[in-house]
């Protein structure tokens, strides 16, 4: 069953969320058809276009921060977005949008990032890209040291996880108690689930602890370790949430459906962000433009309703695939971030698209 908020409505369906919203758009685009009901929000700032001009090229992002400031190639900063160009290689912003560096890696297409893991006695950011580079398809694997201040300080190549899947598409991380799992999707919904481990001289080592299939062509995919369970996105079908255990094998529920005014194909990126004691999953729609918003941290995922970004201080949102979003302090946005990747951006090539969290929930009436 799909819901919209229309003008009429919203008073006493935002109710429900303990808070009033404001209204919804349909938004015009130029060219590229019309975007979905959802209410209105803007980015803040923007990244560069990609290095791959004049192709889909732009896909994914993942965003670190941390509470002193690290070091990246010589620039101070409070954190940083690594962002993928699925023709490349992988980008690493600042905060503030600027490229702080750029990894000539191949075909990454969807990256994220966990923190904590030891290798060599040292605590590590550990980044991972699906790659679907020929002769290295598998999970690209990246290290980050956030206490070495020297210039040469980067993120840096680790090494590889090796598949059977024949084009690598989705990817995330999650924590399982101190273990590190590393969940791959293939572009047909093949599924491999690993626990990566750094051996004892520092090289990586990867064991696959669980594999099996969606059923069609997916690739959004989040964990959230406090319920333990798995997002995992079918294009054509929808979201469906599997246990993060992997005891517990192919079991899922169809948590949302593809249906119109909520999830239209093809459904695409997933990322979740904690706000306090709630845990919400955030989706791209991208048959429509609009990011649909579930709270997660009770005992069913709970719809609250979507989000258009619109034309501001940068262009609108179309077409995202891939994003990413983390809560708390995030550098120069206190309560949290988001970022999407711009299928058309006005200026240039895809980009990626930065947006406050406080504004999200402002609309939302979170």
């Amino acid at each position: 069953m799909s819901r919209t908020i229309s003008l009429a409505a919203s008073v006493c369906v935002l109710a429900l969320l303990g808070a009033c919203a404001t209204h919804e758009v349909d938004y015009q685009g130029e060219g590229e058809g019309v975007i979905g009901q959802g209410l209105p929000v803007q980015a803040v700032l923007e990244t560069p276009s990609v290095g791959t001009a004049g192709q889909d090229a732009a896909d994914d992002p993942a965003i670190f921060a941390s509470a002193t400031p690290v070091t990246v190639m010589g620039v101070r900063t409070p954190g940083f977005v690594a962002g993928t160009d699925k023709k490349a290689g992988l980008y690493i912003y600042g905060l503030d949008g600027k490229v702080l560096q750029f990894l000539p890696e191949g075909l990454l297409n969807n990256v994220d990032l966990v923190e904590g893991l030891s290798v060599a006695g040292r605590p590590q950011v550990l980044l991972g890209a699906s790659d679907r580079t020929p002769g290295r398809e598998g999970v690209s694997l990246y290290l980050f040291d956030p206490a070495a201040d020297d210039a040469a300080n980067a993120v840096r190549p680790w090494g590889r996880i090796t598949s059977d899947v024949v084009e690598p598409y989705g990817f995330c991380f999650a924590r399982r108690g101190p273990d590190v799992h590393a969940v791959m999707v293939g572009h047909e919904g093949e599924v491999r689930q690993f626990v990566v481990t750094a051996d004892a001289s520092g090289q990586p080592a990867s064991r696959e602890v669980r594999r099996f299939e969606i059923g069609s062509i997916s690739e959004g995919c989040a964990a959230d370790e406090a319920t333990s369970a798995l997002y995992l996105g079918e294009e054509n079908v929808g979201v469906w949430r599997y246990d993060l255990d992997p005891s517990a094998g192919a079991r899922r529920t169809l948590i949302q459906p593809i249906a119109p005014g909520r999830l239209v194909a093809d459904a695409e990126g997933l990322t979740i962000l904690e706000d306090g004691s709630a845990r919400y999953l955030i989706g791209s729609s991208q048959g429509d433009s609009t990011f649909p918003v579930w709270r997660i941290d009770g005992a069913q995922p709970a719809y609250v309703g979507r989000f258009v970004v619109t034309d501001g201080a940068v262009d609108k949102v179309t077409g995202t695939d891939g994003l990413d979003a983390l809560g708390g302090p995030v550098g120069p946005f206190p309560q949290g971030l988001v970022v999407v990747q711009d299928d058309i951006n006005d200026v240039g090539t895809q980009n990626f698209k930065y947006i406050d969290w406080r504004d999200i929930k402002r609309a939302l009436g979170l």
